[in-house]
């Protein structure tokens, strides 16, 4: 366990950052905005267009897209605003979390307050920030050539490395703030964490092929619980759903017996809350409020249960 309460808060904020991010993502993906943008200007590309000029210039670009050819074809300059705003604030929240990590980081680190043995796992998560952030452009640019739609693998892909980060972030928090007691459950947590991962990596395919647009019962697909398409589980969207489901169920009684046995009351309800905002979010077909609601409520379950295993780890630090 170590003790600087100033560190504790700056990786509390970059984690916060990171959450928000996710939550823009959300509503980026949900708006579909994410293709408005089709150029990558790290530097330039901080601030919007301030004038006219400006904005003819990105509109226009955006006219050479595939997306505006065949779906927006209809849209004019103020249509066109309204998605540039998402993919810009997100981009631009991405930067922001760049800088609220690194110059922080580089005057602890020169002040010599960073403790032994956490160096280099600091500098790896800037590293994956960083490639989280080219990732998000690598996935951008699959939609730029022929179909208007992002890989779903890299969009896959670009949300795990931000739930990489942000569960580093909480790993590291959790080491500041509490000590490890000698407590059983360790394997127990640590196969509802991967069940959980597996769960947020196949709702990310399910987003990149608009899984929850169909199939939008429960817990039937239609009049059959497992569908014909199920069998292509991975490169299909009633296949992608029907994985997610049940992966998902798996998960939340694996996390929830967890709680149990740990009596963490907070984790028992955020996985009874997150499995509610699932089913209703595909009952509603993918309203923009409960899909967002749910992509943070993912977020803040991996935060939870990070916490109580970290309770369960029988080494002191």
């Amino acid at each position: 366990m170590y003790k600087n309460n100033k560190i504790v808060i700056w990786l509390s904020f970059s984690a916060f950052m990171v959450l928000a991010m996710a939550v823009i993502g959300a509503v980026t993906r949900l708006t579909e905005s994410g293709l408005s943008i089709v150029e990558w200007r790290p530097l330039m590309g901080v601030l919007p267009p301030l004038t006219e000029g400006e904005w003819r210039r990105v509109f226009d670009l955006y006219t050479q897209s595939p997306e505006y050819a065949q779906e927006h074809y209809w849209m004019e300059l103020s249509d066109f605003k309204k998605i540039f705003f998402w993919e810009w604030l997100h981009r631009f929240w991405g930067r922001m979390i760049g800088l609220v990590y690194a110059i922080p980081l580089c005057v602890f680190w020169i002040r010599g307050h960073i403790p032994s043995g956490l160096h280099r796992r600091l500098v790896l998560l800037l590293i994956l920030g960083g490639g989280q952030g080219m990732m998000g452009w690598y996935m951008v640019q699959s939609g730029l050539i022929d179909i208007p739609a992002v890989s779903h693998y890299r969009l896959a892909a670009h949300l795990m490395l931000a739930v990489l980060v942000f569960s580093g972030l909480i790993w590291t928090i959790l080491d500041f703030k509490t000590a490890p007691v000698q407590c059983k459950g360790m394997y127990h947590g640590g196969i509802s964490l991967i069940l959980l991962l597996l769960t947020i990596m196949w709702g990310a395919f399910v987003a990149g092929l608009d899984g929850g647009m169909i199939y939008n019962t429960w817990p039937l697909m239609g009049d059959t619980l497992i569908p014909e398409e199920a069998v292509y589980f991975y490169n299909n969207p009633a296949g992608a759903q029907f994985v997610h489901r049940w992966i998902a169920m798996i998960a939340g009684v694996s996390i929830l017996t967890f709680a149990l046995r740990l009596k963490s009351w907070s984790l028992l309800a955020m996985v009874c809350l997150q499995i509610g905002l699932g089913i209703s979010t595909l009952i509603l077909q993918v309203p923009i409020a409960l899909a967002t609601l749910h992509q943070a409520g993912a977020f803040i379950l991996l935060a939870l249960l990070l916490k109580n295993i970290h309770k369960t780890m029988q080494k002191s630090l």
